[in-house]
């Protein structure tokens, strides 16, 4: 149970194109329905396990244990060091290269604390020293305490972006009451679909020329750090995650875009409106 807590928890931020949909509703919706929302979530996810113990057929298609089994064990391994890396990778973006080194530290004394923990327990013996680097992580980890961010934050990604502004509520209305044509990303660091979204469409070149012949200003919101204005931009749109997108045209509700974003999309927008000289006209 804890195990599938805590990756509920995890995953809860980034929840991807397939569930934004129904936790946005679960918000806004009464407490019965929402529960039954999150009821069937959990259904889903347990439905092979329970295909499994009750239809005997499925059991004998199921492959004999042996061999393979520590073979796969140790396949699967890959991509949860690879994992680790990104975990690094992310705390570095936050904290910095000595908050990363902390980090690095006290997984590496949890480890050991595992390692030891597992040898005692194949030899039958399990005991309160096994736990000791881990205290000692803890304490390490409250005495030095979590390092401040870097002074360079992510307003200077992007602004290395041409026609790429901060993401404020104060700015975006600005921009409307001009008649300034926006389209706000809100993204971070630890969100997998944003990053891929940004690779293929974006930050290419076919929507990046399209938006500078319309004129669009792109204003990223940045949620790495859980940023307040942000979050409370998100609720005020019955969102509690990301990726999020909404295109602003003059003159025009706003509209929420796919979670999941191609250049062509993108251009498509770019292109439906007058340019900036025809709208200068009017």
């Amino acid at each position: 149970f804890s195990t599938g807590a805590l990756a509920a928890v995890i995953a809860m931020p980034c929840s991807g194109p397939f569930m934004a949909g129904a936790l946005g509703a679960a918000l806004v919706l009464p407490a019965p329905i929402a529960l039954g929302v999150f009821a069937m979530l959990g259904l889903g996810m347990a439905l092979p396990f329970l295909a499994i113990a009750f239809i005997p057929a499925i059991q004998r298609r199921l492959p004999k244990p042996g061999q393979w089994m520590d073979t796969l064990r140790k396949v699967l391994s890959i991509p949860m060091f690879a994992t680790a890396l990104a975990l690094a990778w992310l705390l570095g973006r936050q904290t910095g290269v000595d908050g990363m080194a902390l980090g690095l530290v006290v997984a590496a004394l949890f480890a050991v604390s595992l390692w030891w923990f597992g040898l005692r327990q194949r030899s039958g013996v399990v005991g309160w020293p096994t736990l000791v680097p881990a205290a000692l992580a803890l304490v390490a980890l409250i005495a030095v305490g979590i390092p401040e961010a870097p002074s360079a934050t992510a307003t200077d990604d992007i602004k290395r972006h041409a026609g790429h502004e901060p993401f404020s509520e104060a700015r975006l209305a600005q921009l409307r009451a001009a008649g300034t044509p926006v389209f706000v990303d809100f993204t971070a660091d630890w969100c997998l679909i944003c990053k891929v979204n940004e690779s293929v469409a974006i930050h290419t070149d076919a929507t990046r020329e399209a938006f500078a012949e319309a004129g669009i200003v792109t204003l990223t919101g940045d949620w790495t750090r859980q940023d307040p204005a942000i979050t409370r931009f998100l609720t005020q749109h019955d969102r509690n995650s990301i990726p999020f997108y909404i295109f602003y045209a003059p003159g025009a509700e706003p509209e929420i875009l796919p979670q999941v974003l191609s250049a062509t999309i993108l251009a498509e927008k770019a292109r439906a409106l007058p340019t900036p000289l025809a709208r200068t006209d009017q």
